[in-house]
């Protein structure tokens, strides 16, 4: 990160074109080929306001509305027709503290039963949520702490421009003069007041409003400060001044284009590699590239179905073309949320739990917003990934090429490959077709068996599943099913009707009954192979080893050869979830961990036993989770060779306790699905020869 001393040696002596280039080296570091937007509904909830900025439209006087504020029902069908138009932000933008200035405004505050502007604002921000599952953005003016506190409870993100550092700006001749709310102190404490809260927050500059090249590094020094001390700030926004008729500043100068690149690209340098920097896609329409070249990685929130209501000469962008044009420009678009990536991905931290729910519904794995209907055991049709032509980054390709070559990927390159998006995911899944092809040619391979779930009653409480019973709620219990735990009379039957039918495997698992011993497990294997002799038996993943062994105070190593010799033939690779501790510690608390899972694999294996292994993914974890589980897998293999094959498992969301009590994503999108077979394929070739589809999650 350049110093100030670094910062004002460069603003002077070097080029812009060198200025540039350095910037969009920096972005490229930490942001790769992504260009982020959000699709958003616009709702002026206010349009009066106490200040009198001399640039600005969207604050007016009573007598030239309707109403002082929308109403709850005019607020409710702007969201309505937002969702209708798969918009997941609802961006709040209102005047500041009206009731200070007008009449108007505090006496329909007082007919409403709401003591301030920003109380109004909760309410309606709380309706939305609760009415459609839009996700708040509030951009309030300037707020005091316990306000401030108030909206994070409705909100997953606020945002306050700092606009200007200079004091100079608020001085009669000057565009703030009159404008209480824009004096910098003010609005810098209201920012700080944020980091203290925790708060996801929008912050940014406007440029050409008489401020000087210097007093602009002074403002985003001063943002850069606040984050740094609370990491709070989530974009900046660089916004050109835009001259108005009937406003003081009509017959002011806009600010060039270069001027624009330049203070983009002095923002980059700024603030780094890893900030969101944005520019209005509206207010610079045909200056895409150049500002791309500048380094942002955000255009910001895109309505369907609303204007931009402060500046409503300058139309958005349709999406689509949004997307081509950003494609012309090397990168890929990509819809976020109003809580950026990073902030979504660490929820408990950084939003009220009231709000985390409606966050993960909308959110993908990386923090991005799931730009599909598609869920893994729903009904929807497939969705096509969107992918206009461009020039791919070459970070991607060598890691393909890497992998073409049967090179081990470290970490960080399978985290890249999850990272696909557009056009890369369709490079992904060649290179994986062509190690498919390689590892087992053009045949695709299946069993018939039958699937024998002897109880579903257990005492564990993993947080993902939908199939146990004994330790919950009567509601949910009543949502799942009654208990139930199979006679060996009735296990033999299904064992015989089976084999009659043509199956040549049974596949069994269950609960972790508190009543069943090793020696259950044992009577089981009996039952089956006296049903039918030659059936091969796949069954009993490491918790139900781990459970036997235990009561019969065996090793799990004698447990295992006793499996074996009572007919067992493999193990299904279950109760591997996540092969990290820290997502175990979340989704299966009281389960056995990472290092026991892999042990007793690794005791199967060399007792003779081979087995599949499996990976659920779609609910907390993350790409760099989900690689460490697959190299977990491949280095297990290396030692071993005992798995036959892998075993992708999308969380089924719909009546899983940890969803429905808003603590999981609504399981795998499309694209991460087919990312998780491709990247499985690519990781662990030619060690795992084996790609299996769940295809009845599928």
């Amino acid at each position: 990160m350049y110093s100030y001393v670094q910062l004002r040696e460069m603003i002077e002596h070097e080029p812009i074109e060198h200025l540039l280039e350095e910037a969009g080296r920096i972005r490229d570091e930490g942001h790769g080929d992504r260009i982020s937007f959000s699709r958003k509904v616009f709702v002026p909830l206010t349009q009066l306001c106490r200040d009198v900025c001399h640039y600005c439209t969207f604050a007016t006087t009573p007598g030239r509305l309707k109403g002082a504020y929308l109403t709850p029902d005019e607020v409710l069908g702007i969201a309505r027709a937002g969702l209708a138009a798969d918009c997941r932000e609802a961006l709040f933008t209102l005047g500041d503290k009206p009731e200070l200035r007008w009449p108007e405004a505090r006496q329909v505050l007082d007919e409403m039963g709401h003591a301030s502007t920003i109380d109004y604002l909760v309410a309606m921000c709380e309706l939305v949520l609760e009415k459609t599952g839009l996700l708040p953005h509030v951009n309030p003016g300037v707020l005091t702490r316990d306000k401030l506190a108030h909206l994070r409870t409705v909100s997953v993100s606020q945002g306050l421009m700092l606009e200007s550092a200079s004091e100079r700006l608020c001085k009669p001749g000057g565009p703030h003069h009159g404008s209480p709310d824009k004096h910098p102190a003010a609005r810098i404490e209201t920012i700080r007041l944020a980091g203290e809260l925790a708060i996801p927050f929008t912050s940014g500059i406007l440029i050409g409003i008489g401020e000087t090249r210097e007093e602009r590094l002074d403002a985003l020094l001063a943002l850069r400060e606040l984050h740094l001390r609370y990491g709070h700030i989530q974009e900046i926004i660089i916004q050109n001044f835009r001259a108005k008729p009937g406003t003081p500043m009509a017959a002011s100068h806009e600010p060039e284009l270069e001027d624009l690149g330049w203070t983009v690209a002095l923002a980059r340098l700024v603030f780094g590699p890893k900030m969101n920097i944005q520019v209005p896609p509206n207010l610079s329409p045909t200056e895409y590239p150049r500002l791309v070249e500048a380094g942002i990685n955000d255009w910001g929130g895109v309505s369907p179905v609303t204007p931009d209501h402060v500046n409503p000469e300058a139309p958005w962008p349709h999406i689509e073309s949004l997307r081509l044009r950003t494609a012309a420009a090397g990168k890929i678009l990509v819809e976020r949320l109003a809580s950026y990536p990073a902030y979504c991905r660490d929820a408990a931290r950084w939003h009220d739990a009231r709000v985390v729910p409606y966050l993960l519904r909308h959110a993908d794995a990386d923090g991005y917003a799931r730009a599909e209907g598609w869920s893994a055991g729903g009904v929807g049709a497939i969705p096509s990934i969107a992918a206009p032509g461009r020039k791919r980054s070459t970070d991607l390709d060598a890691v393909l090429d890497r992998a073409l070559r049967s090179d081990p990927l470290a970490e960080h390159e399978i985290v890249r490959l999850f990272a696909a998006r557009a056009d890369e995911v369709a490079a992904v899944c060649h290179a994986a077709d062509v190690l498919r092809c390689e590892a087992s040619g053009n045949v695709v391979r299946y069993v018939v068996n039958r699937n024998i779930n002897y109880t579903n009653v257990c005492h564990y409480g993993c947080r993902f599943c939908a199939f146990s019973k004994g330790r919950h709620s009567s509601a949910i219990n009543e949502l799942r099913g009654a208990p139930y735990d199979l006679a060996h009379e009735e296990i033999a039957r299904r064992v015989e009707e089976a084999w009659a039918r043509g199956a040549t495997e049974v596949c069994m698992q269950g609960g972790i009954h508190p009543d069943y011993t090793g020696e259950t497990y044992l009577s089981i294997l009996r039952t089956v192979k006296q049903a039918a002799p030659d059936i091969h038996v796949h069954a009993f993943s490491p918790l139900e080893v781990t459970h036997g062994a235990a009561t019969l105070g065996l090793p799990v190593e004698i447990f295992l050869e006793r499996l074996r010799d009572a007919g067992l033939g493999t193990l299904p690779g279950t109760a591997a979830e996540i092969l990290d501790d820290e997502v175990r510690k979340v989704i299966c608390p009281d389960k056995i961990r990472t290092d026991e899972w892999l042990r007793v694999m690794q005791a199967a294996h060399h007792a003779g036993l081979r087995s599949t292994a499996t990976i659920l993914f779609g609910h907390v974890e993350s790409p760099m989770h989900v690689a460490r589980h697959l190299l977990r897998i491949r280095e297990l293999q290396a030692r071993t060779g005992g798995f036959t094959e892998f075993v992708p498992l999308p969380f089924i969301h719909m009546e899983a306790p940890m969803y429905l009590k808003g603590r999981a994503r609504k399981g795998p999108t499309w694209r991460e699905a087919l990312l998780m077979h491709a990247v499985a394929r690519i990781t662990l070739h030619p060690r795992i020869p084996n790609i299996q589809a769940s295809w009845v999650k599928l």
